[in-house]
């Protein structure tokens, strides 16, 4: 694939310690659990902890197909790039857009959240004005698209003190649960079980809210042009990612529904954890899992807006978007067009979104629509990862069940939950999740007929030596020996 890069992004710019806080930031451990552990207890009831578990297991398998396709093809498009290359360029830019559109319905979705949580620190009913939320949370945005405009350095920097402050508070909070008993429940086992689920299509409904919870590890991909030793660090961090955020999710929706009642966690759609550190250090605990909550949403709005404007920026060099979008500053080395884009359309939804509802309103069809798209993309990089190693799934165990067999499983669940979940969903998600990636038609054909590189692509294979698309500036091409499919230095 012959394609002009031109300026690139700021090779080299983050470690193996930067890129995994990357991740766990990227999936929102926090804020995650504020914003969608009443919709997953509204769906699942009792099951809530059974749904991650289960959705947990696919996920890994998608992150095994990131770090095998990382090790091969270094772009900062990513799943539009990989799945591009191997399944068909049609269905790679509609992975592209399905990620592009789930980030930029999430500026909405996560803005609002930093702004209500903000408000909640000063007084409780503020926090439910929406306009006035909505306003404090666009301040939020500006702040991070700021940050992001700043380079990759600065944005990890941010993102290490954000990050390290909601975790702690987590980390503190858990083991306080653990050893809360007023007014709680007994746990039991079959909270974990499959038959908690009202049926297949119950435990597809809770499937699809759980695949929002993880959603955001992905950004490693996304990164990966500006990481060190990317072919081996990003996919890990992915992983690490995964598994880092499964443990907080399960600790916490367990002590959700311990020590909440339901009628508590319906009240409270969108600040279910400030109700639970209320429940379990009365005065203080709700004010610093607020805390907590805000800064997880701040620093995962960092972190989506990374994924969002990277991948334009793939798109427009590529010349499968306009080519503004592949610009680069000349000092900051960040995609400049392309954050300025997003800022300008976020900031519009930021306007709309005051006609939609309450926060928790907007909140709940907003999830629901993103599990639907982060579905397409996931699951097509599930199948990609397959075809890419084909010819090398059966010279080892591991590349057969790592490589093959469980991104294929979390591929195949992919496609199931998306097709399950419409037959569950309200209109207004199914709108919004479906009628977002059909608009990605028109420009996908436009740019096809204007004969972009992108649509001649180079096959990916890990049976060839491949060599990255990108060259960092000053460095020679990165010449990647590969021994049964992997590279040497893995």
């Amino acid at each position: 694939m012959s394609i002009n890069r031109g300026r690139g992004l700021q090779a080299g710019a983050l470690g193996t310690f930067d890129t995994v806080v990357m991740a766990v930031a990227g999936s929102a451990p926090a804020y995650s659990l504020a914003a969608t552990t009443a919709v997953l207890v509204g769906a699942v009831g009792t099951a809530s902890p059974a749904a991650l578990l289960y959705c947990a297991i696919p996920m890994l398998g998608i992150a095994l197909a990131y770090s095998y396709l990382g090790r091969i093809d270094v772009n900062a498009g990513a799943s539009y790039s990989w799945v591009g290359r191997t399944l068909h360029p049609f269905l790679g830019f509609l992975s592209g857009w399905a990620l592009v559109v789930s980030a930029t319905i999430f500026m909405v979705a996560g803005s609002l959240p930093a702004g209500s949580m903000t408000l909640a620190l000063f007084d409780e009913e503020l926090a439910e004005n929406t306009a006035l939320s909505t306003v404090v949370g666009a301040a939020w945005f500006l702040l991070m698209l700021l940050v992001v405009l700043g380079g990759a350095r600065l944005t990890v920097r941010a993102q290490i003190i954000m990050s390290g402050v909601e975790l702690a508070l987590l980390a503190l909070f858990a083991v306080l649960a653990v050893f809360h008993t007023d007014n709680a429940r007994v746990f039991d086992w079959s909270w974990l079980g499959f038959g908690q689920f009202d049926g297949v299509s119950g435990f597809a409904s809770g499937a699809l809210i759980a695949a929002f919870y993880y959603w955001g590890w992905d950004v490693t991909g996304n990164l990966s042009e500006e990481t060190r030793n990317s072919r081996r660090t990003a996919g890990l961090a992915g992983l690490i990612g995964v598994g880092v955020v499964f443990l907080l999710f399960e600790v916490f929706t367990i002590a959700v529904n311990i020590i909440l009642s339901s009628g508590q966690i319906h009240a409270n759609e969108a600040n279910v954890l400030a109700v639970l550190g209320e429940e379990i250090w009365p005065g203080w605990g709700g004010k610093l899992l607020i805390v907590a909550v805000m800064l997880s949403t701040v620093a995962t709005l960092e972190t989506t807006l990374i994924q969002v404007t990277r991948s334009l920026f793939a798109m427009g060099r590529d010349r499968t978007m306009p080519a503004a979008l592949g610009k680069v500053h000349h000092t900051w080395n960040t995609p400049w067009v392309a954050i300025a884009v997003v800022g300008a359309v976020a900031l519009a939804m930021f306007v709309a979104s005051n006609a939609l509802g309450s926060v928790g309103e907007i909140l709940s069809d907003a999830i629901s629509a993103i599990g639907l798209q982060i579905a397409v993309y996931y699951g097509l990089t599930g199948l990609a990862v397959v075809v890419a190693y084909r010819k090398m799934l059966l010279k080892s165990p591991a590349n057969f069940v790592f490589g093959g067999l469980w991104p294929l499983f979390g591929a195949l669940f992919m496609f199931w939950v998306f097709v399950e979940s419409l037959g569950e969903l309200d209109p207004a998600a199914i709108a919004i999740g479906v009628g977002g990636l059909a608009a990605g038609v028109v420009p996908m054909l436009w740019y096809w007929r204007q004969g972009s590189d992108y649509y001649r692509p180079a096959k990916l294979d890990a049976t060839h030596t491949i060599e990255s698309d990108y060259v960092p500036a000053g460095h020679p091409p990165e010449h990647v020996r590969v021994h049964e499919g992997l590279p040497t230095d893995f």
